[in-house]
């Protein structure tokens, strides 16, 4: 990697680059419901209003989505501002592969497939994210897999399936149940046999991230393998009984339920000689599930019987420990990364993060990468989450994340500094209003203080986001804007991200006329991967060719 080249034309700064994440933090489109605009952003507001700042793209295409259609994440996010570039992302890749036909051409499908055909009795079974929220995984996918595999010869396929209410409605789980059961209904017939096996909410079985709540994964575990759980006829059976006995309680948060046939034992154990296909896309809420089925020395939990099968995820969940062994769709190629430019440049770095957005200011923002480019020059921390209900404890870690940056700024022994500020995504995922109030409000405190780190120290903050959350919390009526109400007047809330734009505001204390300045100083029109020519740009380098531009407009 070469290094890059200094700008004879930057004046330099006392104090190192900050890169300020407020993840789920964006511009809302409709005044109600904006919880963002209704916080009082008192640190924001002064910070925006004397310092150049623009608008950034944060969905779509702009991130490598498939149409701007679909939502940002934080995962593509943060692929984009640290890779300076956009790449097809895990949705678009998966339905390019399966649209080609290389998906069912490759080496782990037909090991798949052929593993439970040569099987007496031998069970294909798929677990994953049921919706088409695009950011974990899509329902077509799904479908598209399990019509070829009936076409293959396939004789026996059960669904283990986890409520989303997070990308998609909170409560809108039978909007997907119903269809697919008619869609199982038409494919079965004396030589196909489909059927959901078993399920529960996505923030309550299986999909845990970084280590946070192991007891999620071996509820899921239990759940999708032994049969072990609460008996229903049906899924859809199991939606209604759990809404009618914990009132509000919304799809992410659903308890796991067990399918059971006439005969009251669970349709669809995962037993030895069978498949599993992980069918999410996305890495950081697929390693754990993964670790569980793969790992010969695995210690998080009994895991009681381990089923011999042949497993395969959807994509390559982590590049560097190639997790999971067998995958299905390659995921994008990223090189050349703003971390390793920084690196073999000798910029020292730090990283840091809560628990809940650590792997996202670390290993999604180096492209899919695990590990340090230099360890000599890289500092990567993680400040542990609290194992609570986010709508608990809205302010989450913000003041221990704020406490060590400023520390670091006023060190001296960093360049670049970047930090993910997680109360916006994981508050507003909730949506739960004056929880997302008080996490907003919270982090604007810290900001508060970083900025004061900043003059002191002489530093530069860059202060962005990595997709919308916050900035819409309520349903609305796509044709008329209006707020979408429940029968008893109280506003539907929005738990997904928004299709908004970001926030860019480059505070420079001790500016020296680089770059223009003033309003509408900043260029308008690019996407979050101008993020990192920018900090390139402020930490005195002429950005690498092939990154997308910076925001700055150089004198």
């Amino acid at each position: 990697m070469d290094s890059l080249r200094k700008n004879p034309k930057w004046k330099g700064r006392r104090g190192p680059v900050v890169l300020v994440i407020m993840d789920g933090v964006g511009y809302g489109k409709y005044r109600e419901g904006d919880a963002v605009a209704d916080s009082r952003m008192d640190a924001l507001n002064a910070i925006r209003k004397k310092s150049p700042n623009t608008k950034l793209k944060a969905h779509g295409k702009a991130v490598g989505l498939p149409s701007d259609d679909d939502m940002g994440n934080s995962e593509v996010g943060h692929n984009a501002m640290g890779c300076g570039r956009v790449f097809n992302q895990g949705a678009a890749l998966v339905s390019q592969a399966i649209e080609s036909g290389a998906l069912f051409d490759g080496k782990a499908w037909k090991e798949i497939t052929a593993n439970v055909k040569n099987s007496a009795g031998g069970t294909l079974h798929f677990i994953g994210l049921f919706s088409d929220g695009n950011v974990h995984s899509h329902m077509n996918h799904l479908k598209a897999m399990t019509r070829q595999a009936k076409e293959q010869g396939v004789h026996r396929v059960r669904f283990h399936i986890l409520f989303d209410g997070r990308d998609v409605g909170e409560t809108s789980a039978l909007e997907y149940v119903d269809p697919f059961e008619e869609f199982l209904s038409a494919l079965n017939d004396s030589g196909f046999d489909a059927k959901i096996a078993s399920g529960g909410g996505r923030m309550w079985i299986t999909m845990d991230r970084y280590g946070a709540d192991w007891e999620m994964v071996h509820r899921g575990w239990d759940t999708h393998v032994h049969g072990k759980g609460r008996l229903f006829k049906s899924a859809r059976e199991a939606v209604e009984t759990y809404r009618g006995e914990i009132p509000g309680i919304i799809d992410q948060d659903l308890k796991e339920f067990v399918v059971a046939g006439e005969d009251g034992k669970p349709v669809g154990t995962i037993e030895d000689g069978d498949s599993v296909i992980y069918f999410n896309f996305r890495g950081d809420r697929s390693l754990e599930i993964t670790a569980a089925f793969e790992e010969d020395n695995f210690t998080h939990f009994d895991r009681g019987r381990r089923p011999a099968v042949c497993y395969a995820g959807m994509m390559e969940y982590d590049g560097d420990t190639h997790v999971p062994k067998r995958y299905l769709v390659s995921p994008p190629a990223i090189d050349k990364t703003m971390g390793e430019y920084l690196a073999s440049s000798g910029v020292r770095t730090l990283a840091i993060s809560e628990t809940q957005k650590y792997g996202h200011v670390t290993y999604f923002f180096n492209g899919n990468r695990t590990g340090k480019f230099d360890g000599k020059l890289e500092d990567y921390e993680e400040i542990k989450s609290d194992v609570v209900p986010f709508e608990q404890r809205p302010w989450m870690k913000c003041a221990d994340i704020a406490d060590r940056v400023i520390e670091a700024v006023g060190s001296g022994n960093y360049d670049f500094i970047r930090l993910n500020f997680p109360n916006g995504d994981m508050v507003g995922h909730t949506g739960v209003y004056q929880a997302v109030i008080c996490s907003m409000e919270a982090m604007d405190i810290q900001l508060g203080r970083i900025v004061k780190a900043a003059d002191k120290a002489g530093a530069v903050l860059v202060i962005t986001a990595d997709h919308g959350n916050s900035d819409d919390m309520y349903e609305h009526n796509k044709k008329t804007g209006e707020v979408s109400r429940k029968a008893d007047g109280t506003p539907k809330a929005k738990t997904s991200h928004s299709l908004n734009p970001v926030p860019c505001i480059i505070y420079d204390p001790g500016y020296k006329d680089e770059y223009k300045t003033g309003e509408n100083a900043l260029k308008e029109g690019l996407g979050i991967s101008s993020i990192a020519a920018t900090c390139m740009e402020l930490l005195g380098f002429i950005p690498p060719g092939g990154y997308d531009p910076s925001v700055l407009d150089m004198n």
